[in-house]
């Protein structure tokens, strides 16, 4: 099975890199191993980044390997400058206390924990970095670190020669951190695999150093790559900021519309690294697609794998329900939940207040809202092309915006949908 694993890996294109690739492979062959996989607290939720290595976990347990998923109560304390443009910003021990749980309850949707040989195990590494005094720390672990190798890290040097940058002692200690952490694990659990982005190859290597000077022990590591967009610009980011994997930061609505919207150029790339369809059904919707013009069908199996992976198939289904809605115009069937999914981040939404709606025409209340101008929700209107809950509504209607809006009109005693023409639409929701 590992070597099937390693096989499938290098077909996906997520390996990166890999210390002593031969013996590597000859470790994983001896037997089932355990593995590790950081993941900084540095906000309420994982992100489409931290996806890959997650998946990349899932995976080594798939093949038998016991997983280990740390989360970085203590590392999110302080930092990881790794080809970061400036210092972070050091958030207070509550709130990344806070974090670090929100995270571990994230990462136990994607390993197995129960109903396995290899049941996965999640570790804090604020319980053993919490506990040592900086005498220990400099004495047992910051003798066996080299400041001139640590100086020489790429992610160093860019900051040192980035004007007005540099970098704290803060943040040049992250890499002594972290691989206390690989020692750690080693001790505790025999851990002999840490995986992570490219961008984490010093610190992984210095890990391993540190195992084999405190523990005699040979560790491995291995890098996946980090995800690039063929335009350029930075994958997981939208125009309304990252994409979380929580469902309350981004909506499972949106994060479908994140995947149908990928490009042709990136699609299958994406296939390969976000799911787990084989690689040989993967080239067949690749060339199945070469075939055909106008819309692939690679984007919606996509969307749709990603989607029941991270949020489950009601979730799915709810997704699919809303775009339909919004492809015909009609969303009076759709759910006060998903209907709520529109307003947190699927369309352009306001709250309404009713007071004065009497005096104020159709015109104003919809071009207020962004809508369009004055005149060309007057235009609209002309043609009928107002749709609100999926009534039509013209001149006649024009001062009737308090009747319009009436709270017994409202889907589900709050909103109202609407939309004018084809494309333009807003959620208005009653102010309470």
């Amino acid at each position: 099975m590992t070597a099937a694993l390693i096989a499938d890996l290098k077909e996906r294109g997520l390996l990166n890199q890999i210390t002593a690739e031969d013996e590597f492979n000859e470790h994983l062959n001896g037997g089932p191993r355990v593995l590790y996989c950081g993941f900084d607290p540095t906000a309420d939720s994982l992100h489409l980044g931290h996806l890959v290595p997650l998946l990349v976990l899932r995976r080594f347990q798939d093949a038998g390997h016991k997983p280990i998923a740390l989360v970085g109560g203590a590392t999110g304390l302080i930092g990881d400058p790794s080809f970061k443009a400036a210092e972070r910003q050091l958030n207070t021990a509550d709130i990344v206390a806070g974090w670090a749980d929100k995270i571990r309850g994230q990462v136990s949707q994607f390993i197995a924990f129960e109903g396995v040989e290899n049941p996965a195990v999640v570790v804090n590494n604020l319980d053993w970095a919490g506990e040592m005094n900086v005498l220990d720390f400099l004495r047992d672990v910051g003798k066996h670190f080299s400041v001139n190798a640590m100086i020489n890290k790429e992610s160093v040097q860019q900051r040192l020669n980035r004007e007005g940058a540099g970098i704290s002692f803060t943040e040049f200690s992250y890499a002594l951190l972290q691989g206390m952490d690989f020692a750690e694990l080693n001790r505790r659990y025999d851990c002999t695999l840490q995986i992570g982005g490219s961008d984490q190859w010093g610190n992984i290597v210095g890990g391993i150093d540190l195992s084999r000077r405190q523990n005699g022990a040979q560790t491995f590591g291995l890098t996946v790559p980090l995800v690039t967009k063929s335009d350029g610009t930075k994958f997981g980011k939208t125009e309304s900021g990252a994409v979380w994997l929580d469902p309350s930061k981004t909506s499972p609505y949106a994060f479908y519309q994140f995947w149908m919207n990928t490009a042709d150029a990136d699609v299958y790339k994406f296939l390969r690294y976000f799911t787990f369809l084989p690689v040989e059904k993967i080239a067949e919707i690749e060339a199945h697609d070469a075939t055909i013009e106008g819309r692939k069908t690679a984007q919606p199996v996509l969307a749709e794998e990603v989607t029941r992976m991270v949020h489950g198939q009601e979730a799915l289904d709810s997704a699919r329900r809303i775009t339909e809605a919004l492809f015909s115009g009609d969303l009076t069937q759709l759910a006060e939940n998903e209907l709520e999914q529109i307003k947190q981040d699927g369309l352009p939404s306001s709250a309404l207040d009713t007071t004065g709606l009497a005096d104020k025409p159709l015109t104003a209340i919809l071009s207020e809202a962004g809508m369009g101008q004055g005149k060309q929700v007057k235009d609209a209107l002309g043609r009928n092309a107002v749709i609100i809950n999926g009534n039509a509504y013209g001149m006649a209607d024009l001062m009737k915006g308090e009747e319009i809006f009436a709270p017994d009109n409202a889907m589900y005693g709050r909103f109202f949908m609407v939309r004018m023409g084809k494309k333009k639409h807003h959620l208005f929701e009653l102010e309470k």
